[in-house]
């Protein structure tokens, strides 16, 4: 074989790697990239449409709904690039193969307030997030300043050591730990020669990954749209520029105005254009659910919702109480779509347990407005399970990071049962410090059912109680109202009598009207 001929392959060449035996078997193909930027779809296989809001007379999962949420999860795996992996071409003896890398980041954060333990983990998530993304993590910056330098975020001179940081690591990506303007966003490319994102554009390109109902989906380009509008700016002097009215040197004169940033002109009429259909979109969406939240309420079902800041283990926690079958990953912001089921207390009380999106620290305003119709469900529970991670390094700024997101929601008085979870990894004084911070908490394990039985005590304790007491002879002919006593009322004494059944309960006040007439 010369060296112009081209190898025989059975299977794609983009599907060898580095170092590895030519005519050995080889993964399935993946698709090529120039770095990496978000894979959302795969040809071979279209987007799964998330159930959100399910069916609440579907009490137990069905075989199907548990194979699709594991067929959900290796199609996600699937999607994960490999480090090692790169587009160049390189021959080994007689084959040309690809790699594909991984985007190569360097973080950088700026210490404002706290101390040094709350800068790297702040730090220390911004790693965890750029690897959601799909980034290899290279090195991470911390510099002291009493705030962020107007210009460059970090200071003209820290610039110069990053670029050199940036230039010895190879690195392709900075990564900065706050919410950038659009001229450090200028700045920092110009002097550091790399792309740069903030990280607000970081969590927005993981919820771009991870959204997949269709009200997911268009609350996240809602978001992006919002994000992107400020930041338009013309690329290169091929865009024509209004010159003014000044005559002669550079200032331009007769014969040089131009029609001004057409492009950027365009770009942002489109934005706004896009903004609007979406809006009016998620409207309509926002006017379903709202329909089968009145349903519930008109039905009297007390409503739980299970919050949290993200991977503390929400999903893991809804499966374990009512064996919902959600997707569970060892990833921030691993599901995004809300999830909705019915079940009851030991004593016979129909509620809802619904799961939510993740929060974070510094969650980014655009998301907060473009996922208000979902947190709203927060807002109108009766009751609220706020998941914390006691394994995490710090577990008060997590219920701190959920809270002030509670308050930009009107969230805050609702009742609220702190559930620390992950209590087989957790440290036994931290999980002691916390019971002592919340007095109102529950030590819990989703993964090993570790008190699991005194969390359920404690929310059938604090649902909320029918206000109409009520003393009735129901004739055994209406079966049909002691079941709703059962599902939505709490009985106190029960006994059948030649009569019929003699029932001491409270209830609602709508179904007190309908048993006025036994009483």
């Amino acid at each position: 074989m010369t060296a112009h001929n081209e190898p025989t392959y059975e299977t794609d060449p983009s599907t060898l790697v580095d170092e590895v035996d030519p005519f050995a078997p080889v993964a399935p193909p993946v698709d090529e990239v120039d770095s990496a930027p978000p894979v959302d779809e795969v040809d071979s296989a279209p987007p799964v449409e998330a159930r959100s809001d399910r069916d609440l007379t579907d009490r137990d999962l069905t075989d199907q709904d548990r194979d699709g949420d594991q067929l959900d999860l290796a199609e996600r795996n699937s999607l994960r690039r490999v480090a090692g992996l790169s587009t160049e071409l390189e021959d080994i003896s007689e084959v040309e193969y690809r790699q594909l890398r991984l985007e190569r980041v360097v973080l950088v954060g700026v210490w404002t307030e706290g101390s040094a333990t709350d800068a790297e983990n702040s730090l220390a998530e911004l790693k965890a997030l750029a690897e959601t993304a799909g980034s290899e993590v290279l090195d991470g910056l911390i510099q002291r300043r009493q705030r962020p330098d107007p210009a460059t975020y970090i200071g003209r001179g820290k610039v110069e050591e990053l670029a050199e940081i940036v230039q010895a690591t190879g690195a392709d990506t900075v990564i900065c730990d706050g919410e950038l303007a659009p001229s450090q966003l200028r700045n920092l490319e110009d002097r550091t020669k790399v792309k740069v994102v903030d990280r607000t554009a970081l969590i927005l390109d993981i919820f771009a990954q991870h959204a997949k109902s269709r009200e997911g989906r268009a609350q996240v380009e809602l978001a992006q749209l919002q994000y992107m509008k400020q930041r338009l700016r013309g690329w290169g002097g091929n865009l024509s520029r209004q010159a003014g009215g000044r005559v002669g040197g550079d200032g331009g004169g007769i014969g040089s105005r131009g029609p001004g940033e057409t492009k950027i002109e365009t770009d942002r009429r489109r934005i706004n254009d896009r903004i609007a259909k979406l809006r009016r979109e998620l409207k309509d969406m926002r006017r379903t659910r709202e329909t089968k939240r009145a349903n519930r309420q008109r039905n009297r079902v007390p409503a739980v919702v299970i919050a949290g800041y993200t991977n503390a283990g929400k999903s893991s926690l809804l499966n374990r109480l009512t064996r919902a079958g959600v997707l569970v990953e060892d990833a921030l912001f691993a599901t995004l779509d809300p999830t909705t089921r019915r079940t009851e207390t030991s004593d016979g009380r129909e509620y809802t347990l619904s799961d939510t999106v993740g929060f974070v620290r510094h969650l980014p305003h655009q998301l907060i407005e473009a996922f208000r119709s979902t947190l709203e469900e927060v807002a109108d529970a009766d009751l609220v399970l706020h998941v914390v991670d006691g394994s995490h390094p710090d577990p008060e700024g997590q219920i701190n990071a959920v809270r002030e997101v509670f308050a930009d929601i009107d969230a805050l008085g609702v009742p609220e049962i702190i559930v620390v979870n992950k209590a087989d990894a957790a440290d036994p004084l931290v999980l002691s410090r916390l019971l002592a911070r919340e007095p109102h908490a529950v030590v819990v394990s989703a993964r090993t059912g570790e008190g699991i039985d005194e969390l359920l005590g404690a929310v059938e304790a604090d649902l909320p109680m029918p206000a109409v007491k009520i003393d009735v002879v129901l004739p055994y002919s209406r079966g049909d109202l002691l079941n709703q006593i059962h599902l939505h009322g709490e009985i106190d004494t029960l006994e059948h009598t030649p009569d019929g059944t003699h029932v001491i309960a409270r209830v609602h006040d709508g179904l007190a009207g309908a048993l006025a007439q036994y009483a």
